[in-house]
């Protein structure tokens, strides 16, 4: 296009112009001459440009062209976010009687659906404690079996129980045999008697001798064990480094392996060692168990960092943070570790078979499986006697034992 296409005339622009005024201003005069046509052009178009542009920002300082932004950003966000038309529910809708008969069905079907829920949850209570305490009478009753056949005769513990252990490998001339009718249990004696214990305290030596044989196993383990795994659990806890976390996972490969396994090494050591047919072949293996080292690391591991840093920043060295940090945070575990170590070793019957030789070294546990062999009544008393330290301990730490398993996180 040449330049005079590009440049109106004034017989176009004066024509646009009408055009213009005639549609914004129908009562305007046009005007005839060209400068006022360019006067009421410049007019116009300024007109047009204000009302395009109501953000006009000539002849205002920076701050107020700030503000008058921010306002004008605030205007178009509230043109865009129209407002939803209001939802009427199906209940907006009934009318008061309506209304009032519907809350009521509600009411009388929640009401029933309540109703249904609690019998169910009773009748699911009502079954969880019938297994409990199904499952808690067939474990409590050889307890209360042993115990009050402890006080009955020897006549009367032969005529009810004679036959049974006649008919056992052991006593049976021609290996086991079976019996004709089914022995009848009892449970409460015809004749209390304690004829049984005053033998078995008084007329026979061995049995003492045989329980303090396990006194003198069984109390170093406990409190050996608990001494070295202390020192290792607060190892493992402080100083968590890659060869640590090595050595501790041996540790929980070794506390899965069953002890037949471990039992020949021992054996072995105890040997070249010639700690063979003595009190050291128990007690040395059993110091240096996995178990308790293994809960207290988890236990150690839940006390708080801030503890220890506190107790640094006040110049405590590592031996007293153990001493005052540690050991007394880990108080409920140690009395849990007490209960559980004693009850093992008080019942450990394959190590004493295996690595004791002299029979008068033998602990009682091994001695119990002996001692019916004379006489039946005397087993039920020695049996009683051998329960009464474990339920001891267990009944007067029952409530460390729970929270030192429960706070250690193993399930």
């Amino acid at each position: 296009m040449d330049n005079e296409n590009k440049i109106p005339s004034e017989q176009q622009m004066s024509e646009a112009l009408n055009k213009l005024i005639s549609l914004s201003k129908p009562e305007a005069i046009i005007p005839e001459s060209k400068t006022d046509i360019d006067s009421s052009m410049t007019e116009f178009i300024e007109e047009q440009n204000k009302l395009s542009n109501p953000y006009d920002e000539t002849g205002l300082t920076r701050e107020e062209v700030i503000a008058k932004r921010k306002r004008a950003a605030r205007d178009a966000r509230r043109k865009v976010y129209n407002e939803l038309p209001v939802f009427e529910s199906m209940f907006d809708k009934m009318t008061e009687e309506e209304k009032a008969e519907f809350c009521a069905k509600e009411r009388k079907r929640t009401s029933g659906v309540r109703k249904r829920r609690e019998i169910f949850h009773k009748i699911l209570m009502g079954i969880g404690v019938l297994i409990a305490a199904v499952a808690a009478l067939l474990a409590i009753f050889p307890i209360f079996f042993t115990f009050l056949n402890s006080f009955m005769t020897s006549a009367e513990i032969t005529s009810n129980y004679g036959k049974i252990f006649q008919s056992l490998s052991g006593h049976a001339t021609n290996g086991a045999t079976y019996l004709s009718k089914p022995p009848k249990l009892k449970f409460i004696p015809q004749l209390v008697t304690i004829e049984q214990y005053k033998t078995l305290l008084f007329m026979s030596p061995q049995y003492l001798l045989k329980f303090w044989n396990s006194i003198v196993m069984v109390v170093p383990i406990v409190f050996g064990q608990l001494l070295v795994s202390l020192l290792a659990s607060y190892s493992f806890a402080r100083y968590r480094k890659k060869r640590r976390e090595v050595l501790f996972f041996s540790y929980i490969i070794l506390m899965l392996m069953p002890f037949q396994v471990t039992l020949v090494p021992n054996y072995m050591i105890a040997d070249s060692l010639g700690i063979l047919d003595s009190v050291w072949a128990i007690i040395l293996p059993g110091v240096f168990s996995t178990f308790s080292t293994f809960l207290l690391t988890k236990y150690m591991r839940q006390i708080p960092s801030a503890y220890i840093e506190a107790a640094l920043l006040d110049g405590a060295t590592e031996w007293q943070i153990f001493i005052n940090i540690a050991v007394p945070t880990c108080k409920s575990a140690v009395y849990a570790l007490m209960i559980l170590l004693f009850i093992d070793y008080w019942n450990m019957v394959e190590q004493p078979l295996i690595l004791l030789e002299s029979e008068v070294k033998q602990p009682l546990s091994v001695f119990l499986s002996q001692i019916n062999e004379a006489e039946i009544g005397i087993a039920f008393a020695a049996s009683t006697l051998y329960m009464i330290p474990a339920l001891l301990i267990f009944l007067l730490g029952e409530e460390y034992l729970v929270e030192g398993i429960s706070r250690s996180g193993v399930k």
